[in-house]
C-alpha cells in the first residue's frame, strides 16, 4: 500500500550516470523544484564492478516504478550507463534517453503526468531546446536593437 503522501499516478526517472554527476543533476534540479518523490541516481564508476552496477540501476528502477513506467536519463551515448539501462529495457517497462542536462530534467520532472512514451519526446526536446549560445543571441540583439536606432 502507498504511503499517503507518495504519488503513485507518475511515472518515475532515474538518472544513470558517470560518477556523481546525476546526483548533483538532481540536487540541481531540487533546488530549482523542490524535493522529487519516485527520481532516483545511480553513479556508474570504476570503483564499481560491472555486476554491481546493473543491480544498482535495477533496484533503483524498481524503487521508482510505480505503474507508469519509469524514465532513465543518461550522460552519454554509447557510454557505460546508457549501455547498462538499454540492457534492462526487456525485463522493464523503461525508456532510455540519453544526453541528459539540467533543462531535460527539470521538464521531465514537471511532466510525470504524461504517459511514458510523450514524456521521452518532451524530455528530448526539452533537452535541445536548453542549449543555446548566450553571447551569439546577446549579440544579435544588441545588433539589431542597433539597426532599429
Amino acid at each position: 500500500m502507498a504511503a499517503k503522501n507518495e504519488d503513485t499516478s507518475m511515472v518515475g526517472v532515474v538518472l544513470v550516470t558517470h560518477g556523481s554527476f546525476g546526483e548533483t543533476l538532481l540536487e540541481a534540479a531540487e533546488m530549482v523544484l523542490g524535493p522529487q518523490q519516485h527520481c532516483l541516481a545511480v553513479g556508474v564508476d570504476v570503483d564499481r564492478g560491472v555486476d554491481e552496477s546493473m543491480e544498482a540501476i535495477r533496484k533503483a528502477i524498481k524503487s521508482v516504478e510505480k505503474g507508469r513506467g519509469v524514465v532513465a536519463l543518461t550522460d552519454l551515448f554509447g557510454g557505460s550507463p546508457t549501455t547498462m539501462s538499454l540492457s534492462l529495457m526487456k525485463s522493464e517497462r523503461l525508456e532510455v534517453i540519453t544526453g541528459v542536462n539540467l533543462p531535460m530534467l527539470v521538464a521531465t520532472l514537471q511532466s510525470r503526468l504524461m504517459d511514458l512514451d510523450a514524456l521521452a519526446d518532451k524530455a528530448m526536446d526539452a533537452g535541445m531546446q536548453g542549449i543555446k549560445v548566450a553571447g551569439a543571441m546577446l549579440r544579435k540583439r544588441a545588433a539589431a536593437k542597433g539597426k532599429a536606432s
